[in-house]
């Protein structure tokens, strides 16, 4: 573009690239008005037409980019709804923390690289009502600072840097908002809210604002009139924890079976949770998945699903580990090996 106002290309150029990123229609509206200014300067029109070409690429990289990214949502989003597909949906535990600070910004964007479905996360509320990303009550463990985040300010928590798994704090980094992380995740992946289902009025006025809600899978362990009476038929996914050897979560489960012995309707899915791989944990699994309803299971740590976990699996045999996972019918994984676990689903096809 020899010749070219270049003061006025680059005034372009970066609101495109403002509008791909942010994908905002307030950027859009001013990315117009920007253009009806530079109609109305006195710059010869093919310099317009030069500047307009380039919109014109930039406008249809941001179209071409946005439907893609639609369809990858749009992807994940049916298959959770699809209770007889064999792709095996993988949710990375608070992000990437093995590489990233826990919940951060950089750990979500890892995650997402590897392939991921689902971006497990957790919510608190700053004393002045901003959703932040925080599986703990204190900012002690994850940043550098100390306190109680129900009693603290956004900005008092954003002046700490954020801290790697093995305590090491990060410069430049800092404690990510709700509204950041739905934005990273806008159109990419689902986002799984763990902790935060008492946060479900906050959390369902941000994702509609974003056009967002039936991105997000929240859970909860409260009976099912409640969950209904809250989200009021809303878009939101939600999933109900089952804690299966436990006086609680079996009660819970039987009303979810009663109701769908009555209705006939079931859960999207139940995550189901089990200290040791009993009978009891077999045939909750087994009835989850009779119901129709996909099966959750947490790779985590032992105590979460009888000892076939992330860590047996990666240091024995993977075969045996996750073989076992998905014999019960699960379809859905919360894992801490991401990469690890897609890989092996790749190998066996269930990722397809």
């Amino acid at each position: 573009l020899s010749g070219c106002d270049k003061a006025r290309f680059y005034e372009l150029h970066s609101l495109c690239q403002q509008f791909i990123q942010k994908q905002t229609v307030i950027v859009r509206n001013q990315f117009l008005r920007f253009i009806v200014r530079m109609q109305q300067k006195d710059m010869p029109a093919f310099r317009r037409q030069q500047c307009g070409a380039v919109f014109r690429l930039q406008y249809q990289e941001y179209v071409g980019g946005v439907v893609k990214l639609c369809i990858e949502a749009e992807k994940i989003i049916a298959e959770i709804h699809n209770p007889d597909s064999r792709y095996v949906i993988v949710a990375a535990h608070r992000g990437d923390w093995r590489n990233y600070p826990e919940n951060s910004l950089a750990a979500i964007e890892s995650a997402i690289r590897m392939g991921v479905d689902i971006v497990e996360i957790d919510l608190k509320l700053t004393k002045d009502s901003v959703l932040v990303l925080s599986h703990d009550p204190s900012c002690n463990r994850m940043t550098t600072g100390r306190g109680d985040i129900r009693t603290m300010t956004y900005d008092s928590l954003a002046s700490f840097n954020l801290k790697t798994a093995h305590g090491i704090g990060i410069p430049g980094t800092r404690i990510t908002t709700f509204r950041e992380a739905l934005e990273a995740c806008k159109g990419r992946v689902v986002i799984n809210v763990d902790q935060g289902f008492q946060y479900y009025n906050l959390v369902v006025a941000l994702t509609d604002s974003l056009g967002m809600t039936g991105q997000i899978l929240i859970k909860g362990r409260k009976p099912r009139e409640v969950v209904a009476e809250e989200m009021k038929g809303g878009e939101m996914m939600y999933m109900p924890v089952i804690d299966c050897q436990n006086p609680g979560g079996a009660a819970l489960f039987r009303q979810y079976q009663a109701w769908h012995e009555a209705t006939g309707e079931a859960p999207l899915a139940y995550e189901v949770c089990f200290s040791e791989l009993d009978s009891a944990a077999v045939a909750c699994c087994r009835d989850a998945v009779r119901q129709g309803a996909k099966l959750w299971v947490n790779t985590l740590w032992a105590s979460l699903c009888g000892g076939l976990n992330d860590d047996a699996a990666y240091d024995g045999n993977p075969d045996e580990i996750y073989g076992k996972v998905l014999d019960l019918g699960v379809s859905m994984i919360q894992t801490d090996r991401p990469e690890f676990l897609i890989r092996w689903l790749e190998k066996r096809g269930r990722r397809k």
